[in-house]
């Protein structure tokens, strides 16, 4: 994934983003976290055997919407356990 500024577009629940090597790549979107003052997005590739979910801070600058990648292992990890809170009916969740 790249690192900086990937603008998406969205259809129902469906983000598309390009990779760092100009791929189009289908996620789900799953939900927006609220986390210190930021929004995060927590995305599923589109694809049944992925398991993995991406997250990525949502960033919204004049009419342009953009996904940032989070450094932070810090903040990772706490919206991680904000969405495993939420979805813990939903999802089974394994470490």
């Amino acid at each position: 994934m790249s690192t900086e500024d990937d603008v998406f577009e969205e259809f129902d629940n469906i983000v598309t983003l390009s990779d760092e090597n100009g791929n189009d790549i289908e996620f789900e979107f799953l939900d927006l976290i609220e986390y210190k003052g930021k929004e995060y997005v927590v995305l599923i590739e589109n694809d049944d055997d992925s398991d993995e979910v991406v997250i990525l801070e949502y960033e919204e600058n004049e009419d342009e919407e953009s996904y940032v990648s989070v450094e932070s292992e810090e903040t990772l990890n706490a919206v991680f356990e904000i969405f495993k809170t939420k979805f813990a009916d939903e999802f089974n969740f394994t470490d």
